[in-house]
């Protein structure tokens, strides 16, 4: 009987592959097909995202909170060319947010984040940075404070983005 030995740089070896492979699967297939986020834009092309969709329409969600839910809003905003805005809401803690937003072709920068009120550290969490083109997803604050996007566009033109919104929040807008 042969027994065979694996040497530390071969399971090194192995082990890096491995988690590399992991990793492309990760960012190409899996969350374009459960997030709607594809950095790639591979997910998009193998009709990954509508999965992302479907998934979201398909399954019912129950809703816990007291506040009462504000009908769908629909905000227009630009970003100049070469520039970065903020859009704001405040919310307080666990209220919900559902949001959609496209912009009329270019991808842009995003950072969806949020500041604790009365924070005076700088402080901010991140909750969903990429250069996306759209985004839908719903949102649940974990803490009372202002959220919202940072957009930054590279491009030589303004973009135009549509934010569709829903939940429980109050406008902070545009902020400079």
């Amino acid at each position: 009987m042969t027994q065979h030995v694996v040497s530390t740089k071969t399971l090194l070896k192995s082990t890096i592959a491995a988690t590399v492979v992991a990793l492309i699967v990760f960012v190409v297939f899996i969350l374009p097909a459960e997030y709607n986020i594809d950095p790639t834009h591979i997910g998009h092309k193998l009709g990954l995202t509508a999965l992302a969709h479907q998934d979201a329409e398909a399954t019912p969600k129950a809703e816990t909170s007291i506040a009462p839910v504000k009908g769908q809003q629909v905000i227009e905003v630009t970003v100049p060319a070469g520039k970065g805005i903020e859009y704001k809401f405040h919310m307080s803690q666990h209220e919900k947010l559902t949001y959609e937003w496209v912009t009329d072709g270019e991808p842009l920068y995003f950072d969806l984040h949020g500041e604790p009120e009365g924070d005076t550290t700088g402080y901010f969490e991140s909750y969903a940075i990429a250069t996306l083109a759209q985004m839908k997803g719903s949102f649940t604050s974990p803490f009372t404070g202002s959220h919202g996007w940072y957009w930054k566009n590279n491009s030589d033109d303004p973009v135009a983005i549509q934010l569709i919104v829903a939940g429980q929040y109050e406008v902070i807008g545009l902020k400079q």
